[in-house]
């Protein structure tokens, strides 16, 4: 049976370890409980996170047991790893309520039976700390010179890093040691921006326990430019379906860059290597097809088949021309709001299909807005009642994007 960590090396998810032959060795002898940390900040789970969540359930069904860590404490100091600013302070009942969210999100992708997994959250041991005895014990093992020259302080240093943040580094590797001494957690995994934060609690485990402990870290989702993929023009790709929905979800992939196909069927689909390498191999028109299977199968894992069906065959008859579909990205605007006329600039604005009107401007002199298919080129443009088709119509934007705008009374 091939080894995980050779699969997950093979579909390219790996970036950074520690004692690698040792890692494999213990992965292909024994079950291994590993954790993976997940802060509240926000109130759903992004694509971004995906790629954990595949990495977690490649190596669950390898029969290793993951450690869901929610923060619950360290969300409430908030981690400066890429970061220009302090993160926005949360109140604890708006952490608990992502934090349910997310467990609700992860049941989805992940078996957290009793004896497949373990959830656990970091207030439990981190809201009631005694300062003092903690910087005695845990404190002394980190050195200020060490801990400023990890990139995710450094690079805050001229802007300004507050004491607060200064203290999340200790935090997270407090995290590991707890669940070495809790559950014999031997591995830390996460996105590589975490492998400063990662190494202090491989350290110090490793300090205070004696013991074997591991430290490994998974590439982002990056496009072949190094760009961070999961965010659009109107916002971020989320998890949850009502502020993703699964046909923009779906088409987000849809339309990834030929150069990205292999990537992204890799990380986060289900598909064996040898169909990916056949898939991504496709050129001209027949990439396409790659990215309809890419798109198909994640939207699949996500939001389910009935979903990622609804999502494969509203793209396809927008794209045959069959402009009006009830799966489409839909907004509903009150019908007075049109009894005048609505400038095509702030219908855009409305519905989420730019993010400035200065975009939007350069949008429609360059030919790039259609109602209904037919080309608007004036940026004065306005749309009255007349222009709906039993209270609907259509906005293409460029030549994939479609968003349905309804009116209610």
């Amino acid at each position: 049976m091939k080894n995980v960590y050779d699969e997950l090396q093979e579909r390219g998810y790996i970036e950074q370890v520690i004692h690698e032959e040792e890692l494999k060795s213990l992965l292909e002898k024994e079950s291994v409980s590993f954790y993976i940390g997940f802060d509240a900040t926000a109130p759903s789970l992004t694509l971004g996170h995906f790629v954990q969540m595949m990495v977690i359930k490649r190596m669950q069904q390898a029969g290793h047991r993951p450690i869901i860590l929610f923060g619950g404490g360290t969300t409430m100091i908030g981690d400066p790893s890429g970061k220009q600013d302090m993160r926005k302070m949360l109140t604890k009942e708006t952490i608990n309520e992502n934090i349910e969210y997310f467990k609700g999100q992860f049941q989805k992708y992940i078996d957290l039976s009793e004896e497949k997994a373990i959830v656990v959250n970091n207030a439990d041991w981190l809201l009631d700390l005694n300062y003092i005895d903690f910087i005695r014990e845990i404190g002394k093992h980190f050195t200020i010179n060490r801990m400023l020259s990890a990139e995710c302080y450094k690079s805050r240093l001229d802007k300004g890093l507050t004491f607060l943040e200064f203290n999340y580094m200790i935090m997270q590797s407090y995290d590991f040691l707890e669940l070495y001494r809790r559950y014999n957690c031997k591995l830390q995994v996460g996105g590589s921006d975490q492998w400063s934060n990662i190494i202090g609690g491989y350290e110090l485990v490793r300090k205070l326990e004696k013991d074997s402990v591991f430290a490994l870290t998974f590439k982002l989702l990056t496009n072949s430019e190094g760009k961070k993929m999961g965010k659009t023009e109107s916002g971020t790709i989320w998890l949850d379906p009502a502020k993703t929905s699964p046909y923009e979800f779906f088409q987000y992939l849809r339309n990834v860059n030929d150069a990205d196909v292999e990537n992204c069927l890799m990380l986060l689909t289900m598909i064996p290597t040898e169909e990916v390498k056949r898939l991504s191999a496709m050129e001209g028109k027949e990439i396409e097809k790659a990215k309809e299977v890419l798109a198909f199968e994640t939207t699949k894992l996500v939001h389910g088949e009935i979903e990622a069906t609804k999502a494969l065959e509203t793209a396809r008859a927008l794209f045959s021309g069959k402009a009006q579909s009830d799966n489409a990205p839909t907004s509903e605007i009150n019908r007075d709001d049109f009894a005048k006329g609505m400038d095509i600039l702030t219908l855009l604005t409305k519905t989420g299909l730019i993010s400035s009107r200065g975009e939007g401007r350069r949008l429609v002199q360059q030919g790039g807005i259609y109602i209904n298919e037919e080309n608007i080129d004036d940026i004065h443009h306005l749309v009255t009642l007349e222009t709906f088709e039993e209270d609907k119509l259509m906005i293409r934007k460029g030549k994939k994007i479609y968003h349905q705008v309804r009116i209610h009374p």
